[in-house]
């Protein structure tokens, strides 16, 4: 707040201000492309060179009038319409399809369990259902995630 106030203190009065202003003015006016001194190197040069030409082709009209901005449909503008109608014409309709053969196969699987017997008949193997020690829910047998119509445990009888 302190720091605030002083700055705001020295810029009241019209020589400061007019200082700060020209000199910021000057630098970018010095040369055509803004780097003076020791930041003005063959790297900073390439760097913003770089950024000039990035900033010219990226698409953004320069000019807003609208006869400008119909034939300014640059290569930006064709890629962005490009993913519109993939997305719309290509991917909801795989997300469709996708769906459908998920119901079709979820269906076939509980047509297919129904044809087994009770759960309670079903051979328990060794490898199933293996309990070292109790859990701490419950009556200690069931899993977190217990299923009384697919999960069955015989006890020890």
């Amino acid at each position: 707040m302190l720091g605030l106030r002083s700055i705001q203190r020295a810029t009241r009065t019209p020589a400061l201000r007019q200082t700060f202003t020209q000199r910021r003015w000057a630098t970018q006016a010095s040369s055509g492309h803004g780097l003076e001194g020791a930041a003005d190197n063959a790297f900073n040069r390439e760097r913003q060179a770089v950024k000039d030409h990035a900033a010219a082709t990226s698409g953004t009209p320069r000019s807003f009038s609208p006869l400008h901005l119909r034939n300014e449909y640059t290569n930006a503008g064709l890629r962005t319409d490009t993913w519109r109608k993939l997305s719309i014409w290509v991917v909801i309709p795989c997300l469709c399809i996708a769906s459908v053969n998920a119901w079709r196969l979820w269906t076939e699987h509980w047509e297919h369990k129904a044809h087994e017997g009770p759960i309670e008949e079903r051979t328990e193997y060794p490898y199933m259902n293996i309990r070292t020690k109790n859990f701490f829910w419950g009556d200690g047998d069931k899993t977190l995630f217990w299923n009384p119509n697919v999960n069955h445990h015989k006890k020890d009888e």
